[in-house]
């Protein structure tokens, strides 16, 4: 292989549970696996790449080697690399890269969690201190969700931006969910319906937050010379990038995210630019996370990202920037916290002419990004721009 031979996305499996009281971590790794490769027309014999992270179980660090002894998997390549949301697209990334370093040649990528089940209300309590930074954080009240209300407010302070703005994400979020029959809030919201919704964390309101979730995804990521053996359609991924943001000595500005590094260095990568795109899957921990990544990732100016989404632009089929046509996880799942996998999952479909009807874009070029852990101290952003084979 290649620096540039070309790696594509082969398989896709979403799971259809959002709340999965029944099954262990295990079995939902397991039963997403099954279903990508299944997609991909590949059997568990042919995986020689598995990448995987935050296993809540086994969060030891040792997520590769019992998810791998479960899964009867005897991989030459591995990565557990954990930012969060963030995660899984960074998978998608990493396994291109084993590839054309010839480490494997099928790449499985696998999540699944079950915080709905186990109780876990996320970015809402403060946790026990794990990190020097939290000595000087947590032991103030400082939690995802109200960090990510300080950025808001900061954004609101800075560039006039309104809860109304804001508003229009997750009624977009909620038109596309309407058509998803496994997505866990269904039902189209107005802006009214958004900003009426009891306060959660000033500015951000309860119908501003993802949704939490059970379930998982899972991707198969291949050479060309298993492509070209496969008798599926497949997306080809273009560029990717990534990029971690943090306090910088206290330069911190809340009102920017690493997505101005990831996706410039994706878009390098591949080639093209945001005027390219014709489909993005954002990642959507609340909508403050879809505002900003938007102006980083450059489909507007920094601080014009409130009038962009106004007027229908984030709606499918015929907004400007149709995103997160599956519903995203402010509507239809964010399982394990980490929700960058539906992202892929969702742009590939859309490249594959395989999403909703009602949703379906015409797009040859699609972006998914990620973000993991918190805009109010530090986090990871990553990228990828993917194309249709026939483009």
């Amino acid at each position: 292989m290649t620096a540039t031979e070309p790696v594509s996305i082969a398989g896709a499996f979403e799971h259809p549970t959002r709340e999965a009281p029944d099954k262990s971590t295990m079995q939902l790794h397991a039963e997403v696996a099954k279903g990508a490769l299944e997609d991909a027309g590949l059997e568990k014999r042919d995986v020689d790449g598995y990448f995987t992270a935050g296993v809540p179980e086994y969060e030891t660090g040792l997520s590769p080697l019992v998810m791998a002894d479960y899964l009867g998997l005897d991989p030459s390549y591995t990565d557990t690399t954990d930012f969060g949301g963030s995660s899984y697209v960074a998978h998608v990334g990493h396994a291109a890269s084993a590839i054309r370093d010839g480490r494997c040649d099928v790449a499985l990528v696998t999540l699944a969690g079950r915080p709905r089940s186990r109780g876990q209300a996320t970015g809402s309590g403060a946790r026990e201190l794990r990190t020097f930074q939290d000595s000087f954080e947590r032991v103030y009240g400082a939690t995802n969700v109200t960090m990510y209300g300080m950025a808001a407010q900061r954004h609101m302070h800075e560039y006039g931006t309104t809860s109304e703005q804001l508003a229009e994400i997750r009624v977009a979020a909620s038109h596309h969910a309407q058509y998803n029959e496994h997505a866990m809030y269904r039902e189209p919201v107005s802006v009214d319906d958004v900003v009426d919704s009891r306060m959660v964390a000033d500015p951000l309101h309860l119908l501003d937050c993802c949704v939490v979730s059970d379930g998982g995804g899972a991707l198969v990521v291949v050479s060309e010379d298993v492509r070209s053996k496969l008798d599926r359609d497949c997306v080809e991924l273009l560029g990717f990038g990534e990029a971690i943001g943090h306090h910088d000595a206290g330069r911190i500005d809340v009102t920017t995210t690493a997505a101005d590094r990831s996706g410039s260095r994706a878009f390098a990568e591949a080639g093209l630019g945001p005027e390219h795109v014709e489909y993005a899957s954002i990642y959507d921990s609340f909508t403050v996370t879809v505002l900003e990544a938007i102006e980083d990732l450059g489909f507007c100016e920094k601080g014009e990202g409130g009038p962009f989404v106004e007027g229908g632009t984030l709606q499918a089929p015929d907004g400007d920037l149709p995103f997160n046509t599956d519903g995203g996880g402010l509507c239809s799942n964010h399982p394990a916290n980490r929700g960058g996998m539906t992202k892929v999952i969702e742009a590939v479909r859309q490249l594959r002419r395989e999403a909703n009807p009602e949703v379906q874009v015409d797009a040859d070029v699609a972006l998914a990004h990620g973000t993991g852990g918190s805009l109010g101290t530090r986090h990871g952003a990553a990228t990828v721009v993917l194309g249709r084979e026939d483009r």
